[in-house]
C-alpha cells in the first residue's frame, strides 16, 4: 500500500487528528493526554487569537486506514527584521518512519510556499510560545506539563535528518520546594531586604486589576527587549489573569515593588496536568467534576511550574531576585503543600533567568529543541544568543 496525506476537512478528520496522540503514545508510562479542548480549541478563529494575523492547515497521513502521522503548518503576520518569512509547523507527531515525517514535512513547507513564506520553525505553536514549544530530547521519565509537548525519543532524528536545525534549546528546571537556597542567592537576598524601600507581597484576588496592571508593566520593562518576545499589551495580560483564575493560589504569584513602584514578579500556578491526567483528555461534566475533586478535595496537585520570573533592569544586581525568591519560598515551605517545582520554558539565549535559576540550586530535567528550516539550503539557520 501507498501512504495518503489529507487535509483535515471534516469532523472525523479531527477526531483522528487528536486521537492519534493516544495511539502513538499507548502504554507510555510518563505521556500524559492533553485535553481535546485545548488541541481543538487552537484551530477555531473565536477560540485563538493568532487568527487575526495568521491562518493553519492540518493534515494526517495514512496508510492503508491506518494513521501513521499529523502536522498542522501555519502562519502569522509580524514585523521582521529580517527578509526571511518565517512561518511554522507544529502539533506533529509521527510513527518512527522518516519516509512518512518527509511527507508531512514536505507537505508543510509547500502550503507556507504558496503563502509567500521562505522558512519554516518547528515544532511551533500557532499562538503564544507559552503552549506546545518544542521537540522534547529530554526528560522522557518526566511527566510533561500542561499544555507542554511530550514526544517520542526518534522525534529528534526525524527532525533533523528531513534537514531542520537547531534555532534555541528550551530548558526546564526542577527543584524540591524544600531544599535549600545557595549562600549566594541568600546573601543577595539580605542585601536587598536592608533597602526598606523593598516589599514583596503576594496577588490578592480583590485586587486583580491592579496586580494585572502591574505584571504588564514589569513584563516589558524586563521581557519586551528579549529576542523574538513581543510586548505584551494591558489586554493580553488581563486574558491570561482571567484564563488562570479558576486554579490561581494567590500564595505562589509573588511581587516586588520599590516603594509603590512595580519592579519584579516570580508567577507559578499549580501544575494542573497533574489533575488533568485523571482525565483522559476529556473535560466533560464528569471530567469537571474529577477536576474538582482532585484539585480542592484530595489535593492532588503537589508540583507548582514557574510560569515567568523577572526584574526590571533599573533594579537588577541589587538582590532583588534572591529576595524575591526566599520571601516566596518561606511561604511555600511552610504552608503550602507544594513539594516540587518546575521552571518552565528559560531559551539557552537568557543567561541572566539560567543564572537566576542555578542560584536556586535547581536541576536540569527537560530540554526541547526548537528548529528552523529554511526553503532556500544555501541560506544558513544562524541560532539565536543573548543581547
Amino acid at each position: 500500500m501507498f501512504m495518503k496525506i489529507s487535509a483535515v476537512d471534516s469532523k472525523l478528520d479531527e477526531n483522528k487528528f487528536i486521537n492519534f496522540a493516544a495511539d502513538i503514545y499507548k502504554g507510555e508510562e510518563y505521556w500524559i493526554r492533553p485535553l481535546d479542548k485545548d488541541v481543538s480549541n487552537t484551530f477555531k478563529p473565536e477560540t485563538n487569537k493568532a487568527f487575526k494575523k495568521g491562518e493553519v492547515s492540518r493534515w494526517i497521513i495514512e496508510e492503508d486506514g491506518k494513521v501513521l502521522g499529523r502536522i498542522a503548518a501555519f502562519y502569522q503576520k509580524k514585523n521582521s527584521k529580517t527578509d526571511l518569512k518565517v512561518g511554522g509547523c507544529g502539533f506533529f507527531e509521527c510513527v518512527n518512519n522518516q519516509k512518512a515525517a518527509n511527507l508531512l514535512f514536505d507537505t508543510a513547507k509547500e502550503w507556507l510556499i504558496g503563502k509567500g513564506y521562505n522558512s519554516m520553525d518547528g515544532p511551533i505553536n500557532f499562538g503564544e510560545r507559552d503552549k506546545w514549544w518544542g521537540c522534547l530530547v529530554k526528560g522522557f521519565q518526566i511527566e510533561p506539563n500542561y499544555q507542554q509537548n511530550y514526544g517520542k525519543k526518534y522525534y529528534q532524528n526525524l527532525f533533523e535528518d528531513y534537514g531542520f536545525k537547531l534555532l534555541f534549546r528550551q530548558l526546564t528546571f526542577l527543584k524540591k520546594t524544600r531544599t535549600p537556597l545557595s549562600e549566594r542567592l541568600t546573601e543577595k537576598a539580605k542585601r536587598a531586604m536592608r533597602d526598606h524601600n523593598y516589599n514583596f507581597r503576594t496577588l490578592e484576588k480583590n485586587k486583580m486589576d491592579k496586580y494585572v496592571k502591574d505584571f504588564t508593566k514589569i513584563y516589558n520593562d524586563a521581557w519586551s527587549n528579549m529576542p523574538g518576545v513581543a510586548k505584551l499589551k494591558l489586554s493580553q495580560a488581563k486574558l491570561l489573569f482571567e484564563q488562570i483564575k479558576p486554579i490561581l493560589d494567590e500564595k505562589i504569584l509573588w511581587f516586588a515593588y520599590h516603594k509603590d513602584d512595580p519592579v519584579g514578579f516570580f508567577i507559578s500556578i499549580p501544575e494542573m496536568n497533574q489533575i488533568f491526567k485523571h482525565l483522559n483528555g476529556k473535560l466533560n461534566i464528569i471530567g469537571k467534576i474529577k477536576t474538582f475533586y482532585h484539585l480542592k478535595i484530595k489535593k492532588s496537585c503537589k508540583k507548582m511550574v514557574g510560569l515567568v520570573f523577572g526584574i526590571v533592569p533599573k533594579h537588577q544586581g541589587k538582590g532583588v531576585d534572591g529576595a524575591l525568591i526566599m520571601a516566596s519560598r518561606e511561604t511555600i515551605q511552610e504552608k503550602l503543600q507544594y513539594t516540587d517545582l518546575e521552571l518552565n520554558w528559560i531559551p539557552d539565549f537568557n543567561k541572566a533567568m539560567i543564572r537566576v535559576a542555578e542560584q536556586v540550586q535547581v536541576k536540569l530535567g527537560k530540554i526541547h529543541h526548537t528548529y528552523r528550516y529554511n526553503f532556500d539550503r544555501k541560506i544558513p539557520v544562524e541560532r539565536i544568543t543573548s543581547k
